[in-house]
């Protein structure tokens, strides 16, 4: 079994795909400082999968501390790099913390690939990339527009430094540009542990939904839309892990024609704000309070994707559909009010 670094494995895309992982014969280890998530979760990992993952729980921007793991693991082949701040309206509030944290962690994690020989490099990126599109679906040749965001610059500023460490370095890259993950793996053992006021749409729709929050706000209804809220590409969790599976295997097999690959992870369908909430309340029957706000600085206006190319070359394709996402992660909402005790980190909003 190959050895598989996953940063920020405790955190919520990196949970479900440390699973996916796992479940396709990879040997997996986690390093996630657990400043914005909870090792709760590997319970939940164990739990699905039958295996013990290990944390290291140190902060990437600690470049000792970092190099520390690959000496206790020389065996590691690939990483698969999650670990990041990932709020839009916290980086345009707090942007040197976003540069420090996002690309300083990059760096380091890159320094050790360089030292030892680290062959294999998946990158979360993101749709942010592109800005605010002319056209939509965006393809992976859409060219980016200035990012909308400190976050979104991170992650524009993160491909470009992975693609001049790529030319230079004997390392194969792929950079999965994915656009907004929800949901909760089926078993429901795992999902999105926000901490604090949840700063995505689907929990703060749950969380509505159940009553941790007194109402919600859509952040404007003029934007040129269908109806005028702002328009999203919404991907089940487990989706986007597989294709972090798929992504390893694509590299590992020498499929790729170039030493940095992208790739967009989107259901390739557009659905506005308005629409998701109306599918939440379809699948639950609970009739969400909210209300409609200002625009909030930073959103995109509308986003999609065309995924044909990670459909064709790394052979991924959809296995969940919106009434799928929204149903599992209410599920997860239930589930987080009846097991207070297992997160009770979560529940009190702590780190």
């Amino acid at each position: 079994m190959k050895k598989i670094l996953v940063t920020g494995g405790c955190g919520y895309i990196g949970s479900h795909t440390v699973v996916d992982l796992i479940e396709n014969g990879f040997d997996v280890i986690s390093v996630d400082n657990n400043s914005r998530s909870s090792s709760r979760i590997l319970e939940g990992v164990e739990k699905i999968t039958g295996k013990k993952v290990k944390n290291y729980r140190v902060d990437l921007c600690n470049y000792d501390d970092t190099f520390a793991i690959f000496q206790e693991n020389e065996d590691i082949e690939g990483i698969i790099h999650f670990a990041a701040y990932k709020s839009v309206g916290e980086s345009v509030k707090q942007p040197l913390m976003y540069f420090e944290n996002n690309l300083m962690s990059l760096i380091n994690l890159l320094k050790c690939v360089h030292e030892f020989k680290i062959p294999y490099f998946v990158f979360s990126s993101s749709c942010t990339v592109y800005g605010n599109p002319e056209t939509i679906p965006v393809t992976e040749k859409t060219p980016p527009k200035p990012a909308e965001s400190p976050y979104g610059y991170t992650k524009q500023m993160g491909e470009q430094i992975i693609n001049e460490f790529a030319k230079a370095n004997d390392v194969q890259c792929i950079l999965l540009r994915y656009f907004n993950p929800v949901g909760a793996h089926p078993t429901i053992q795992i999902g999105e542990l926000p901490i604090g006021a949840p700063a995505n749409l689907v929990p703060a729709i749950t969380q509505t939904a159940i009553g941790k929050l007194p109402q919600m706000k859509v952040h404007g209804d003029d934007y040129p839309t269908r109806d005028g809220s702002c328009l999203r590409d919404y991907i089940h969790v487990s989706d986007i892990a597989h294709a972090h599976t798929l992504a390893l295997e694509y590299l590992i097999t020498e499929k790729n024609t170039k030493k940095c690959e992208v790739f967009n992870l989107g259901s390739g369908n557009g659905v506005t704000v308005l629409e998701a909430i109306s599918a939440f309340e379809k699948i639950s029957g609970v009739k969400l309070n909210y209300v409609i706000g200002p625009r909030r600085p930073g959103d995109v206006v509308a986003i999609y994707a065309n995924n044909e190319y990670a459909r064709t070359q790394l052979g991924w394709s959809i296995r969940y559909n919106l009434e799928d996402m929204m149903l599992t992660a209410w599920r997860w909402e239930q589930r987080l009010k009846t097991d207070e005790k297992l997160f009770s980190r979560h529940n009190a909003g702590l780190n």
